[in-house]
């Protein structure tokens, strides 16, 4: 019997349970607001499902999207910032007057002549708060990171700001700062707190059972920082209209960029407006830092608008990334490979200013059933910039460390890595207990190893050469949490032409959002692609949107399905008796044909044009709010994917290179396969960078990052990418909005792992510790 034979009936077996239990929900059953099953499930008109181009696509490959950085405004002036150059302590005094002599300068803003502001609101104390820490901003004369802006030039080019920033001299009085890792977890650490509960759960007596394995493993693995590298650089177009504050951002959350700037500068939230149409990348970097107050601020002092676009080494400096982690991972198991003890824990470092520990036991919790666990994330506090949300904090290097293990775990049970996984799968939460919403792992699994070719995969490792290269194959699991944030509200305006538009407070930021949203609302409401417009980038909108884990897409379709549900009750009161849909309640009619009809009667059917005539009507707005997720609550809701990854080793050299990959992802319902694959491919490509190059070199004498460019912090570029095939399930998930799950940040997860493994059964040399460079391999 052939190992995808083997796989075919483990899976046919692990699955009996959970399909069981999805067949008697009934795949068409999440109800939105308490209301009929949600029609997207089953997709009516055509629309979900389509491979549709992005709408986007031919503004931006002709130069038209506009971005932040290319807004013009009369009278606007160009900034540079000058970055501390020390980690901690007090600025001196300034040597500015050359500065502001050189040609072009406008002025020169310090602490000591910036406008008087609040410290920013950090990003979960508040509904609304956006800030990546709540260190006032230029302020008072403290420095409290190395990089930390202390002077900006303002001039009527940007060529001339930044010559005479070089003109600027700043002395300072140094202090002792913490900046090395090893010192800090001396001094002692601190719990870890994530998303105001701890990083930490419990299952039984894990250490005990552990020594008291039969097979058992106990490893540490490592892995650096690392910082944002987006295409299109950091870039703010702030002026200031009276007592009204207009910005143009690059941003990955308007609505609460603009109520947190409100609260910095002490003015009503609308008297704030933040647009952001289009992002050339965000992945958790494009949220609020010190360089839009910065800009807010100059434009307040000098009365004229200000443009303010980071450079590369300024977002290296300014904007927060992942930060290092320490991991153990020990793994106890019985001589069937049934785990008895699983152990996840380990150390970060963040700042005493953030909230933001890389929680890298998230994936941990769910993944396998174990007899006992610990799971636990101490964290250190160092003079830093503050760490942030970066694609699939804490499970893109959580799944290293536990995928890792996993492979370890294997290999010296001699069981292949993928029935060890398939054998320990879970038929509930083993944390919190709850069933999954929807779990097609297995079948993740079974599809991606037949399609891979992994029964070809030579089981001792450094086996097969091919020529002067060592080549391996290996695997690891991938999994994504479902989010769906509260706050989501939508607007739609329909008009007598058959035309509609959805307003929100949503993101663009190369996804395919606007596109995958326009398929969606289309499919709402019975009408064609190009009668829909989706409206977003503008914190005047409705909702409180944020892009980011992987939660947007929920959180808009519960929007627009709440708003959908308003328009077909304002609809049939519009309607009246003399409409054919007289006498119908909302839940007994769906949107078809451009109008509405009886669900079990479609010739009983009457256009949006027929309704709004009669009415008198030349258009109808609603606005609605979704309701809160509390599908969350009753279910353990998660993306998964079966990663696999063939690698190459230079036996001379050391030189690792990827040869081909593929993901097979459970994501409930793909709504735009085309977009779908581009998100899935981006993510892997991430993880690639993950797993062989990305490294944030931190000097930890002086608190400085060395390598603050391209040149030196190394990202994959096209000759590192091989062919990556990308399969899914297509299961739709019943207790979601669209039976859809995000999938931004799922393709990263696992990625570093599978990449890892197939090194090992290359070459038989377990790295741990990331990045995987030649030097490790030697």
């Amino acid at each position: 019997m052939s190992v995808i034979e083997d796989l075919k009936g483990l899976a046919q077996s692990a699955m009996q349970g959970v399909m069981a239990k999805a067949i008697a929900l009934a795949p068409d059953s999440w109800v939105p607001g308490g209301g009929e099953p949600d029609p997207l499930i089953r997709s009516q008109h055509g629309h979900i499902g389509k491979p549709l181009s992005r709408l986007d696509g031919p503004l931006k490959v002709s130069g038209k999207a506009p971005f932040a950085s290319e807004f013009p405004m009369e009278g606007m002036v160009y900034a540079a910032i000058v970055f501390s150059t020390i980690a901690k302590g007090r600025i001196g005094a300034f040597e500015i007057e050359a500065a502001k002599a050189a040609p072009g300068v406008v002025a020169v803003m310090t602490h000591e002549n910036a406008p008087r502001m609040k410290p920013p609101p950090v990003f979960m104390s508040a509904a609304k708060a956006a800030g990546g820490d709540t260190l006032p901003v230029m302020q008072d004369d403290i420095v409290r990171w190395n990089g930390e802006p202390v002077a900006i030039v303002l001039a009527e080019t940007q060529e001339q700001a930044d010559h005479a920033k070089s003109l600027v001299a700043v002395t300072y009085a140094a202090e002792q700062a913490l900046t090395n890792f090893g010192e800090a977890k001396a001094k002692g650490t601190k719990p870890a707190m994530f998303m105001g509960k701890p990083l930490h759960d419990e299952i039984g007596d894990a250490e005990k059972a552990l020594s008291g394995s039969l097979l058992s493993i106990d490893a540490t693995y490592t892995s650096p920082r690392h910082n944002h590298n987006a295409i299109e650089l950091h870039g703010v177009t702030a002026a200031w209209e009276g007592d009204r504050l207009r910005i143009h951002d690059a941003s990955q959350l308007v609505a609460h960029t603009a109520w947190s700037l409100a609260q910095i500068f002490g003015l009503a939230e609308d008297a704030v407006l933040i647009t952001s149409p289009f992002v050339g990348g965000g992945f958790g970097g494009k949220c609020m830092w010190q360089h839009q107050i910065l800009a807010a601020a100059a434009a307040k002092l000098i009365g004229r608008p200000v443009r303010l676009v980071l450079s590369r080494e300024g977002v290296y400096r300014v904007v927060g990334g992942r930060s290092a982690t320490e991991q153990r991972v020990a793994l106890g198991a019985d001589r069937d490979g049934r785990l008895t003890a699983l152990i996840h824990t380990g150390t970060t470092a963040k700042t005493a200013a953030n909230v933001m520990p890389e929680p890298f036991i998230l994936p941990t919790r769910s993944m396998y059933a174990a007899q006992t666990m610990l799971l636990d994330v101490q964290t250190v506090e160092l003079d830093m910039l503050s760490n942030t949300f970066m694609r699939a904090p804490g499970e893109s290097v959580g799944t290293f460390a536990l995928e890792s293990a996993m492979d370890e775990l294997a290999h010296e049970l001699g069981m292949d890595p993928i029935e060890l996984r398939i054998r320990n799968e879970p038929t509930k939460d083993p944390t919190t207990g709850l069933p999954f919403s929807s779990r097609h792992l297995v079948e993740a699994w079974r599809r991606g190893a037949e399609r891979f070719g992994w029964d070809r995969r030579n089981r001792v490792p450094a086996s097969t050469r091919d020529g002067e290269w060592w080549v391996g194959m290996g695997c690891a699991a991938a999994t994504y949490p479902y989010y769906r944030m509260g706050g989501g509200a939508a607007r739609i305006t329909l008009t007598s032409d058959g035309r509609a538009r959805v307003d929100i407070a949503a993101h663009e930021m190369g996804m395919g959002t606007a596109t995958a949203q326009t398929q969606v609302a289309a499919e709402r409401l019975g009408l064609a692609i190009e009668n829909v417009t989706f409206n977003y980038g503008d914190s005047s909108l409705p909702g409180i949107v944020l892009a980011g884990g992987s939660q947007q897409t929920a959180a808009i379709g519960g929007a627009v399905a709440a708003a959908h549900e308003a328009l077909v009750k304002e609809l049939l009161r519009l309607a009246g008796n003399a409409s054919p849909l007289a006498g119908l309640k909302p839940k007994e009619v769906i949107s078809t044909n451009a109008g509405l009809a009886k669900r079990e009667e479609p010739d009983r059917h009457e256009s949006y044009r027929s309704i709004l005539a009669r009415a008198g009507h030349a258009s109808v707005s609603v606005e609605a709010k979704a309701p809160p997720p509390l599908e969350t609550q009753h279910w353990s809701m998660h993306s998964h994917g079966a990663m696999f990854c063939e690698v190459q080793v230079n036996a001379i050299t050391g030189e690792p290179r990827v040869k081909r990959f593929l993901g097979s992802f459970d994501c409930g319902r793909i709504l735009n396969p085309k977009t779908a694959a581009s998100q899935f491919r981006g993510g892997i490509i991430m993880g690639l960078g993950l797993a062989l190059m990305e490294e944030t070199q931190f000097d930890e004498r002086s608190g400085r990052v060395m390598n603050p460019s391209l040149s030196d912090y190394h990202v994959p570029v096209h000759m590192d990418v091989p062919e990556i095939d990308v399969i899914w399930t297509d299961i739709p998930d019943p207790h979601t909005p669209m039976g859809a799950h995000g999938i931004g940040e799922i393709g990263i997860t696992g990625t570093g792992a599978a990449v890892a493994n197939a090194i090992f059964n290359a070459t038989g040399r377990r790295v741990r510790d990331l990045p995987i460079t030649l030097d490790k391999l030697l």
